[in-house]
């Protein structure tokens, strides 16, 4: 079996990162979405409330789970003997930072590989910090989330001025 890991802080999770999940799980046989926690940033969710968004967004994929974990993407793979890891590429600037850690993460781990995907152009812009800012001024972010977990983002972000 086929087992590809897609990581991230998905702090929420969006349209475009669903993209790149929907489209690795036409790929591989099993994906694993791993919810990991980026010590260089302070999420607006906590890691359970952000895999159950993406467990609710996910539904209708069978052959998508979801973890989550504290650690190294490197260490989760090798202890759940993954040897591919898909990540999404909105520009070039994503490449150069996805690219090194690519690098150390064989240097790490070398019986993984780190597959890219690009995402769709109509995602090409998105941001989990684009949609938290939106959300926060409370415009409407229905185009750029899932509708299962639309309220969520909105209820924990917008405060409307007094």
């Amino acid at each position: 079996m086929k087992i590809a890991l897609c990581p991230g802080s998905y702090d929420p999770v969006t349209n475009g990162h669903l993209d790149i999940i929907g489209r690795a799980a036409q790929i591989f046989d099993q994906v694993v979405v791993l919810v990991v926690q980026n010590r260089a940033k302070t999420p607006t969710f906590s890691l359970e409330e952000r895999a159950q968004m993406i467990r609710r967004s996910v539904k209708k994929m069978p052959n998508v789970r979801v973890d989550c974990s504290c650690g190294l993407v490197v260490d989760y793979a090798r202890q759940h003997d993954i040897h591919v890891m898909v990540k999404g590429l909105r520009a070039v600037t994503d490449f150069e930072d996805e690219f090194q850690q690519a690098l150390i993460n064989r240097k790490l781990y070398p019986g993984l590989e780190t597959m890219f995907l690009s995402c769709d152009l109509e995602y090409m812009y998105l941001s989990s910090s684009m949609v938290r800012q939106i959300a926060a001024e409370g415009q409407d972010i229905a185009a750029f989330v899932p509708p299962e977990i639309r309220e969520d983002i909105v209820n924990r972000l917008y405060k409307p001025n007094p």
